[in-house]
């Protein structure tokens, strides 16, 4: 009596044998079957996850992306699309050249004013890529031994971002802002910062570097006895920002009389805001950071104040501007907002007139919408227009009800 495959029906053959159990038979074909059925997908998503690595986004597409969210600032862009480009490849494409030449990793410090977009661009190329990124803040890191947050805490933050992959971590983006902060202090520098502050660029230096270093995985100090993860920092792209206030009168005080000569048809803050293009890193070593941490920052690039114009096209523009979550925020409840351009303007005008840059854009929006908002579900049909008064307070929102169509 033949055999038949308890799945397929096939007969038993020479070509494709069967394996019996308890009243049960199995050919070959579908144990090859079965077999591809719970691990062939799984090569496959490793395969799909190399071609993905090594298709590795070009500056120029970088850029555009950034273009998108990040209004201005093209030279900024421009430098941080080539240095975030130049470190990925250096991952995934150092050994398709093969000489015993080995890149060295190039992170990144990125200099402006608050609120001008160095967080926002580090975080919009993070999304687009999908690595994880942490941020953090550097005034809040202290050296081992002080009370507050461990600078290694930064990796912990990283790794939790990373669902706790540590393959994924280890090539994820720290972004380290108000780096200026931890400057150390010298002898015509204010008092701003307690006597750990060189010791935190101190302990910076190890992580970015690029070296073994064990963490715990749910933050917090180290202590006897704890279980750590141990990540390598080799590839983890680190991104310092800071304001550097005070650095256009080292610069000046370098420059010398050459200054007198620097871009004669711009004058004022203008000028003032340019002398950041020629930082140099003899002119940050003044400023308060340590040579060796400046050593490992090759890649240096300085972002312009935002104008009024610019502020305008951040409410507006990019693909998640303010005003365009306003507006489906209202369209929600089936209300139309609209803003006069004179309204826009004197919206940006508040916001340099605080200084706080383009992240105070909303606190301002909040301020102003908030007694719309808070009638806004009793308001559907209707169209609100935001004038010039209202943001200078001295008027309400119009409120337009649409003439019902005659039958």
């Amino acid at each position: 009596m033949s055999k038949n495959c308890s799945f397929c029906k096939s007969k038993e053959s020479v070509d494709n044998r069967l394996l019996a159990g308890d009243n049960i038979y199995i050919c070959e074909n579908c144990v090859i079957s079965a077999y591809k059925i719970f691990y062939g997908d799984e090569e496959q998503e490793d395969e799909k996850k190399i071609d993905l690595d090594l298709n590795l986004f070009t500056p120029k597409e970088l850029k555009s992306v950034l273009d998108d969210f990040v209004v201005g600032q093209d030279d900024a862009k421009k430098v941080f699309a080539v240095g975030v480009y130049n470190h990925y490849k250096r991952i995934f494409r150092q050994d398709t050249v093969d000489d015993d030449t080995e890149i060295q990793k190039s992170n990144i410090l990125l200099i402006g004013p608050t609120g001008s977009g160095k967080t926002l661009m580090a975080q919009t190329l993070a999304k687009y890529l999908d690595v994880p990124i942490a941020i953090t803040d550097a005034t809040s890191l202290t050296e081992a031994g002080y009370v507050g947050e461990d600078v290694e805490n930064i990796l912990t933050r990283l790794l939790q971002v990373a669902d706790n992959d540590i393959e994924k971590a280890q090539r994820g983006i720290v972004f380290v802002d108000e780096i200026d902060k931890i400057a150390r202090m010298g002898e015509n520098r204010s008092i701003t910062r307690d006597v750990s502050g060189e010791g935190v660029q101190q302990a910076l230096l190890k992580i970015i570097e690029g070296s073994q270093v064990n963490i715990s995985p749910k933050g917090g100090r180290k202590h006897p006895n704890q279980e750590f993860s141990e990540i390598d920092t080799t590839n983890i792209l680190f991104i310092c920002g800071g304001a550097f206030d005070g650095m256009n009168e080292i610069i000046k005080k370098r420059m010398g009389s050459n200054v007198l000569g620097f871009n004669q048809e711009k004058k004022g803050k203008d000028e003032e805001a340019n002398l950041l293009d020629f930082v140099e890193p003899d002119d940050l070593v003044s400023y308060g950071l340590i040579p060796e941490l400046i050593g490992r920052l090759h890649s240096v690039t300085t972002l312009k104040q935002i104008s009024k114009e610019d502020m305008v096209k951040i409410l507006t523009e990019p693909k998640n501007s303010i005003v365009k979550q306003y507006k489906k925020l209202f369209a929600i409840d089936d209300v139309v907002l609209r803003f006069e351009d004179e309204a826009l303007l004197a919206i940006a005008e508040l916001a340099l007139k605080r200084k706080t840059g383009a992240r105070g854009l909303r606190t301002i929006m909040e301020e102003m919408m908030i007694d719309v908002m808070y009638e806004l579900p009793e308001l559907a049909g209707y169209e609100v227009l935001i004038t010039e008064d209202v943001i200078k307070r001295v008027a309400k929102p119009i409120y337009v009800k649409p003439a019902k169509k005659s039958a």
